[in-house]
């Protein structure tokens, strides 16, 4: 990426990744030209998996068929917010995505909090504040 397309910013971790293009010609012929790259190294993308996204907001009106994806935990997809004024606008911004919160929400239901009436607060703290407090740091990244 930075030698063919330093221009275009690019984002991995592991085997995800992630290009910023511009319109979607670009996004088309950079989808094409990984492939051809990842084929001389004998891989290969798995014809399900990348897909072109237009970010959808206020200031991008155009209809598009996919307009969110997940990354690494998060959903960003189109979504309502909030202007320092009070002002209602469209957004693209991420969330927690739907299967890491149903992992979260077994999670506390597998602690069986309902059958630890003989513990104190201080005790249930000591047992979950590391998890929780995991959650909170890496989910509440874009919403301190």
């Amino acid at each position: 990426m930075q030698r063919t397309y330093p221009h275009i910013p690019f984002e991995r971790y592991a085997d995800d990744a992630l290009c910023h293009c511009r319109t979607q010609d670009e996004a088309e012929d950079l989808k094409a030209a990984l492939a051809r790259r990842l084929a001389e190294c004998r891989l290969e993308i798995h014809p399900s998996i990348p897909k072109i996204v237009y970010c959808k907001d206020d200031d991008r009106p155009l209809e598009y068929p996919c307009i969110g994806f997940d990354f690494l935990g998060y959903t960003f997809r189109p979504r309502r917010s909030k202007n320092r004024w009070g002002k209602y606008f469209i957004n693209f911004s991420p969330a927690v995505r739907n299967k890491a919160a149903k992992a979260i929400r077994q999670r506390v239901r597998d602690w069986k909090l309902p059958l630890r009436s003989d513990k104190d607060l201080e005790d249930l703290a000591r047992m979950f504040n590391a998890v929780i407090r995991g959650w909170v740091n890496y989910y509440g990244a874009f919403y301190p």
